[in-house]
């Protein structure tokens, strides 16, 4: 096999492959257990989605028996498959945590590659939350690094993921950092992703796509481990990350302090199910409607100055008439349509049914939303966003927001998170159930199996999917 090159991939193979629980710090810790808990609640919401339901069916035909968990279902898949489907359940729902510096990103996206590799290799959940945190720590890095944003130019971010994916797995399957180096060469090659994916009118392969580049470095693991080789200058050599996709990169940002601080602490989670900046506009605006007790025929027009992104990615004309969830859940005048409508924001309203509700989408057009450039000077340590509501009867009611509710600053607490889980879990899972899952995972790092977490994981109530 070729030496073993000082590139940038080779620090970080090297610090991946040397991680210990014990290096990890109390509090990254905790934040892993609430992640994971946070993450398998959106994971038994997305099994109940129409989208899993036809992925599964097509991994039922093509995938491999092994020794990885289907959360839901249950049945046994090989590593590669199983991670894809558990990915997919986390994401679909766009429910799952939040990250946004120069780029958006969603690590726990990653999290199913550890779930999968941990149990081939038979791990307790020490290991596991070493995967968990290692995840959040080079995705959250890859989203500081370029300036701008890869989203900026016009790529979608599981391009970064399959990055971070073949680290994970590659750490939880015990592989050399040589191996771990070639794990990410092999991923990130061949798996750039276009930001037509959440461009205009949405599809299922909006939340499919960072799913596939947590598979993409399953795969690239095994194959590291039987010996294949990746290219090692994958980042900072020629034609490598930085050169196909400048201008400017601060490689520092991926390496510099590594063990120092840990980055899953600085990780937002998400209140509603929905696009990261709809939430502070959609909390505005509940505010107001709730404070003053506004009903829609009240409405005159919703004003709201928001960043260049959301007034462009989400308020597109495509997204004054969703027909689709995905796009509905990315579309700002329809979250706050919603908000007026029902005075919430949750599963219950992007059902074919609720998309298509008259109350609903008469308030449409009464939402204006403008890019501020004030508001896009402060983006993204604040998502600032000022909401002014004008009534029938010419009354004002302005409120200012700065970040939403689950950022890091104003966190979900423990209870709030317990509570999301079980609204995701009811239909599926029984409440005693949900409870030996919620125990498993506060407790995760005295967990002698990781398969045994996941076998918690059967739904025990039969599933609808949905529509």
């Amino acid at each position: 096999m070729p030496s073993f090159n000082p590139t940038v991939t080779a620090t970080m193979s090297k610090w991946a492959a040397d991680l210990r629980f014990e290096h990890l710090s109390k509090e990254a810790v905790y934040q892993a257990k609430r992640f994971l808990l946070d993450s398998v609640g959106c994971a038994l919401g997305g099994y109940q989605q129409h989208d899993v339901a036809i992925a599964l069916e097509v991994l039922r035909e093509i995938a491999g028996h092994g020794s990885a968990t289907v959360i839901g279902s249950g049945e046994k898949a090989d590593i590669v498959s199983a991670a894809l489907a558990n990915a997919l359940m986390i994401r679909c729902m766009d429910y799952n945590d939040i990250y946004w510096k120069q780029d958006p990103s969603h690590p726990s996206d990653i999290f199913p590659a550890a779930l999968a590799c941990c149990e081939r290799v038979g791990s307790n959940g020490r290991e596991l939350i070493v995967g968990l945190v290692l995840g959040h720590e080079f995705e959250q890095r890859f989203c500081e690094a370029a300036f701008p944003g890869i989203r900026e130019r016009g790529w979608h971010h599981a391009t970064l993921t399959a990055f971070v994916s073949p680290l994970v797995a590659g750490r939880a399957l015990h592989l050399s950092a040589e191996q771990i180096q070639h794990a990410i060469g092999i991923s990130a090659t061949r798996h750039c992703t276009l930001g037509a994916v959440t461009a205009g009118k949405l599809t299922m392969m909006k939340n499919t796509v960072d799913p596939m580049a947590t598979q993409s470095g399953v795969l690239a693991a095994l194959l590291a481990e039987k010996g294949y080789t990746g290219p090692e200058h994958v980042i900072d050599g020629k034609e490598g990350l930085m050169h196909c996709f400048g201008p400017e990169w601060m490689l520092n940002a991926l390496t510099e302090g590594l063990g120092e601080s840990w980055r899953i602490t600085q990780c937002g989670m998400k209140a509603f199910p929905t696009e990261a900046l709809t939430h502070t506009p959609i909390s505005a605006v509940l505010a107001i409607v709730k404070e003053n007790d506004l009903k829609p025929v009240d409405i005159a027009q919703v004003h709201i100055r928001t960043t260049a992104r959301g007034a462009d990615i989400l308020s597109d004309p495509s997204k004054y008439d969703p027909r689709t969830k995905e796009t509905a859940d990315h579309s700002l005048p329809y979250v706050v349509a919603a908000a007026i409508a029902d005075r919430q924001v949750t599963a219950l309203q992007f059902t074919p049914a609720k998309i298509n509700d008259a109350t609903i989408r008469a308030q449409l057009n009464k939402i204006v939303v403008v890019a501020d450039p004030e508001i896009e000077k402060v983006f993204p340590a604040l998502q600032r966003v000022v909401v002014k509501i004008t009534t029938t009867r010419g009354q004002s009611f302005e409120k200012q927001l700065d970040f939403p509710k689950g950022d890091p600053r104003n966190p979900l607490s423990d209870q709030e998170i317990e509570e999301k889980f079980a609204a995701l879990a009811d239909p599926v899972m029984s409440r005693s159930a949900q409870s030996k899952v919620r125990d498993a995972v506060w407790h995760l790092e005295k967990l002698d199996s990781v398969s045994a977490l996941m076998n918690l994981l059967r739904a025990d109530r039969k599933v609808a999917a949905a529509d």
